[in-house]
């Protein structure tokens, strides 16, 4: 991609892994499933010449507590190239640094920010600016487990005290938003990077080319959005979408 695009917020098309397949759930319902390809490297292969960076999640693995679909994730980097970033499962140590050595660029850590703040420290300090912090949020509180458990921790509340480790971004998705391309949650992400300092990837919602001229309006501190439903059924195409963002 050329260097231009730097000043802009980044375009990060998401594929969502279950059962081997390209889906997306709606509201984070596993039993609300919708399959898009049964080829999730050959939709990256597409992908790698368009944007520079992909975001792909584990379900299976985010569900369980552990990576699982690894060989399916190798694919999807060989296929892919630099600039993956890979979430689901990661909750320990040697899960990130197996991410890392499949070829992944980045690794996002959702339940161990709530549970286990100070593996994130850890990993922050080995790897810097290569982990991302998923903070996923129902009626604003932090849900946890592959979004199976709420906890009682305010979003904001929990980016603050990981403001000050070297850490690549935060992912802030509104939960009742993923999948249903309403709307992203404009006002609790500028929040979020406002309030926190940290670098934010805007997630849940995207479903028009307007809500993509938002998030961008709201400047530096939201870097990048995460598209996935609305590119998987064709409601713009990504280069709709950057220039989108280009023009906002």
């Amino acid at each position: 991609m050329s260097e231009i695009l730097e000043a802009f917020m980044e375009l990060i098309p998401a594929i969502d892994l279950l059962d081997g397949k390209a889906v997306r759930l709606r509201k984070g319902r596993y039993e609300d499933v919708t399959v898009y390809t049964e080829h999730p490297p050959a939709l990256a292969r597409e992908w790698s010449t368009r944007v520079r960076r992909l975001h792909v999640v584990d379900l299976e693995g985010a569900r369980a507590g552990a990576p699982v679909q690894r060989a399916l994730i190798r694919e999807i980097v060989g296929a892919f190239g630099p600039g993956v970033q890979v979430g689901g499962g990661v909750r320990s140590v040697d899960a990130a640094a197996e991410y890392l050595e499949l070829g992944a660029d980045r690794v996002v850590l959702g339940t161990a920010a709530i549970r286990d703040p100070e593996l994130v420290a850890r990993l922050a300090q080995a790897y810097p600016n290569r982990v991302i912090v998923a903070v996923d949020a129902r009626g604003g509180k932090v849900a946890t487990h592959g979004w199976l458990e709420t906890s009682e921790r305010e979003a904001v509340d929990v980016v603050r005290e990981l403001a000050a480790l070297p850490l690549a971004a935060v992912l802030y998705t509104d939960i009742e938003r993923d999948g249903t391309e309403v709307g992203p949650n404009v006002d609790a992400t500028a929040r979020l990077a406002r309030e926190t300092g940290v670098p934010v990837i805007a997630s849940g919602g995207v479903g028009t080319l307007d809500h993509l001229r938002v998030l961008a309006a709201l400047g530096g501190g939201v870097v990048a959005a995460i598209v996935g439903r609305a590119v998987h059924e064709r409601r713009f195409t990504i280069e709709q979408a950057l220039e989108a963002i280009r023009n906002a």
